[in-house]
């Protein structure tokens, strides 16, 4: 058993910080932007796949989103994707094109998506610290096996725990402007 490899525990929670970042840019604060609705899955040719995968999304105003569909066939399922998708959207269709209008987010909703922001804060903190107990148990199990003296393993525990704050940190940085984000009125 080698020692825990930095580079390897560094990219596994620089992906939970990507992953966070993908699931903020589907929390709707009231402007529009085509994050938006990339999270939306759509029930199209007998199988749920990515709204991306069934048309091009814009963001022809800020209080608006246009999804330019390609196939025609597929409008009435990208309208269902996008009211089933629990955004709070009200597609209209205009012929392959589906016009979704950005309402105003009212106090309770603001409230509402802050708290869901805050869930996937902690989501992507756990799946920090995940990262972080196989770092430790790489470094106690390099130790039992002869390959680490104890100053080692702590020294490597360290560095793992001072990494691990590192991300845990930059969650609740971004964590922070989300939820500054949502609240503005």
């Amino acid at each position: 058993m080698a020692s825990p490899d930095m580079k390897d525990l560094e990219k596994r929670m620089q992906g939970a910080l990507e992953a966070l970042k993908h699931e903020f840019g589907g929390l709707r604060t009231g402007r529009a932007h085509v994050s938006l609705l990339e999270t939306v899955m759509v029930e199209s040719y007998g199988a749920s796949m990515p709204l991306l995968q069934v048309g091009t999304i814009s963001a022809p105003e800020p209080r608006s989103l246009n999804v330019q569909v390609w196939d025609k066939n597929n409008v009435k399922a990208v309208e269902k994707g996008i009211r089933n998708a629990n955004l709070g959207l009200n597609p209209v269709v205009d012929g392959a094109v589906v016009r979704v209008p950005i309402p105003e987010l009212t106090e309770e909703r603001r409230a509402e998506l802050a708290k869901v922001a805050a869930s996937y804060g902690e989501n992507a903190k756990i799946a920090i610290r995940n990262v972080r107990r196989h770092g430790m148990d790489d470094a106690k199990a390099a130790e039992k096996d002869g390959d680490f003296s104890e100053d080692d393993r702590k020294k490597a525990e360290d560095r793992i725990q001072k990494l691990t704050d590192s991300y845990v940190e930059k969650v609740d940085e971004m964590l922070s402007d989300k939820q500054q984000e949502i609240m503005q009125v």
